[in-house]
């Protein structure tokens, strides 16, 4: 196929684009989305397919005479594979098996005779929007495009319900732009050859979690094997987190037997209880022919450090904005040691842990043990007893309790067993969200409790994927962050084929409070040593959190001074700077700010870029 055009300064891990249907009507809406800077895929026809920017490493495309295949992303699928699978292909529909099957987080999209098809990750970390521009259906990896091309602007509800702690299912995963639609992340969207039509249709189902410890813990090696081998597998050098905890440890272990030279990152805390330094460094010891860089703590940013001079385009808020400094701190001197990818941990809580929810059917199908290991959650969370009973008797659908939560918004933080026990954490509003703001959203909440399904019947699997979804949205808004500062990250626990084959493993197994992360310990066995994998906590950076509340309240009091939330009439400022200037005021240590914070931090930088 014709190769693309040269790249509009994006580099690797920073692709971002729009599809079009091949029609002559098409021909208006690219005139809205391509720009001089913007590289192009055409269908077999000639007429755009895919356009937008992206780096020559992050695109596998192939075109035959009636369909084109399209991966976008980090896949390691081979051209010659693609091809075969295109001039094999007589349905769109057959799709689903491939996406299925590859290793690596992509977009996949297809074309077929002139219709598309367009899917992003199960994780929710690579998405898909969609858009009448020009009259015809387009689809977008983000909603920033399409939303330029319709001259629109956030739906104010929408911003309202992001004020919420936490955002419940299904309202985290809507588009904020007026026009803009987001296809949920388990579908796939399909636009007719006209493009006067679109439909979405399921491609992904999670998988019953019933597979043995013994029959699971291997599958799960495997697919994080092939998940760092996806990014490791040509060589070059690599950096890895090595924080000293398990998950990060395990993907450093799996870098250092890739063809890649490895550099392994420790960013130790500022609290001297912080243990993570010394596991990290018994770690390295085991890794002798890896890079270990060990950077001064107190060096590395606080959380809430730079939120003012945050500019990169998102097109949604995302509490992220609290630790971007954190996160994006040490990349440029990784770059400048040779790094061309960055990979993480972060996932692993996600997945090789799982929420203790599953005990509310187990009460029910296995009561003795799960008595026996709620007794031990009890313990170790301190869970109080009334409540404890009170949500382990709670049997409502899902739709029931979400449609409870808008008499509670203004109620005080819930107890801990009411999240980790039922659907989720109830949500909540804080004084400083406006009575019309809590109105608006307490409609959105009744009218989507109206329609609400769970994402699985048990609230177990329900809370595990509603996690990782939230999560995925932090890391999808910190990979485009991480790119734009010059060295692309990567987080393998949060691979499709990673997720499926933790998730498949019995929760009995999985969550226990008798051990911590068995399956990855058992996955990991024989790879990273015993003497690392058997760590039995975790650190939380509360220190860096409480200190940098307390370090830049004079940024906070700034952000408010001019509030682009308070011209909306959603936050009350005066409120919300009383609050910055007192930091050690009740409540800030629970993160009740950050969702705030978030959307006001993003209503900045799409003011900045107009």
């Amino acid at each position: 196929m014709p190769t693309p055009r040269e790249a509009g300064g994006a580099g690797p891990g920073a692709a971002r684009f729009v599809v079009l249907p091949d029609c002559d009507d098409a021909l208006t809406a690219a005139r809205s989305l391509i720009r001089q800077d913007t590289r192009t895929i055409p269908h077999p026809s000639g007429r755009p397919w895919i356009a937008g920017h992206w780096h020559d490493d992050d695109v596998t495309a192939v075109r035959t005479g009636r369909a084109a295949l399209a991966v976008i992303g980090c896949c390691p699928v081979r051209p010659e594979e693609l091809r075969r699978r295109a001039e094999a292909l007589r349905d769109l529909t057959a799709l689903d098996a491939l996406a299925r099957a590859l290793p690596g987080s992509f977009h996949l999209v297809a074309a077929l005779d002139g219709a598309v098809r367009v899917q992003g990750t199960a994780s929710g970390l690579r998405l898909v929007f969609r858009a009448t521009v020009g009259g015809v259906e387009t689809a977008a990896s983000d909603a920033l495009p399409l939303a330029h091309a319709l001259d629109s602007t956030p739906d104010e509800e929408e911003l309202a319900v992001r004020l919420l702690w936490p955002v419940p299912h299904p309202l985290h995963t809507t588009s904020l732009w007026r026009g803009v639609t987001a296809v949920p992340a388990e579908d796939a969207l399909y636009i007719s050859r006209d493009g006067r039509s679109a439909r979405h249709s399921r491609w992904w189902t999670p998988p019953e979690p019933v597979r043995s410890m013994a029959g699971g813990a291997p599958l799960v090696r495997q697919a994080l094997t092939e998940a760092v081998a996806a990014r490791t597998h040509r060589g070059g050098t690599v950096s890895c987190d090595l924080s000293g905890g398990l998950d990060s440890t395990s993907v450093c272990f799996l870098a250092a037997d890739s063809p890649a030279h490895v550099i392994a990152s420790t960013w130790p805390g500022r609290d001297p209880a912080d243990a993570d330094l010394a596991w990290a460094r018994r770690a390295a010891r085991h890794l002798p022919d890896v890079e270990h860089v060990v950077w001064d703590a107190d060096a590395s940013p606080l959380v809430y450090t730079d939120l003012l001079d945050i500019d990169d385009p998102m097109d949604e808020p995302t509490i992220g904005v609290m630790d971007r400094a954190r996160a994006l701190h040490h990349l440029p001197d990784l770059a400048r040691r040779g790094s061309s990818t960055h990979l993480t941990g972060i996932g692993g809580d996600h997945v090789a842990w799982c929420s203790e929810g599953y005990y509310h059917r187990l009460l029910r199908t296995r009561p003795w043990f799960a008595l026996r290991q709620l007794r031990g959650f009890r313990t170790l969370y301190q869970w109080p007893l009334a409540p404890t009973v009170h949500t382990l008797a709670d049997s409502r659908p899902y739709g029931r309790w979400l449609a409870s939560t808008p008499a509670r918004l203004r109620d005080p933080l819930p107890p801990g067993v009411e999240g980790a026990l039922g659907w989720g954490t109830p949500p909540r509003l804080f004084p400083w969200v406006t009575p019309e703001a809590a109105d608006a959203v307490r409609r959105a909440l009744r009218r989507a409790a109206a329609t609400a399904e769970p994402l699985h019947r048990d609230r177990g699997l329900h809370q595990d994927l509603e996690q990782i979804r939230i999560c995925a949205r932090i890391i999808r808004q910190w990979d485009l962050m991480a790119a734009r500062a010059g060295l692309p990250m990567a987080s393998p626990f949060f691979d499709d084929r990673v997720i499926e084959a933790c998730l498949a493993v019995d929760p009995r197994a999985r969550v226990t409070p008798w051990e911590y992360k068995p399956l990855l310990g058992a996955a990991m066995r024989g790879i990273v040593p015993d003497a690392c994998l058997a760590r039995t906590d975790k650190a939380h950076a509360s220190m860096d959190a409480s200190n940098g509340l307390r370090e830049h309240r004079g940024d906070l009091v700034k952000l408010w001074e001019d509030s682009s939330l308070a011209r909306l009439g959603l936050v009350d400022a005066d409120a919300l700077t009383a609050l910055a200037q007192r930091p050690a005021a009740p409540g800030l240590s629970d993160a009740i700010l950050y969702s705030t914070i978030g959307c006001e931090v993003w209503l900045r930088t799409l003011g900045a870029a107009h």
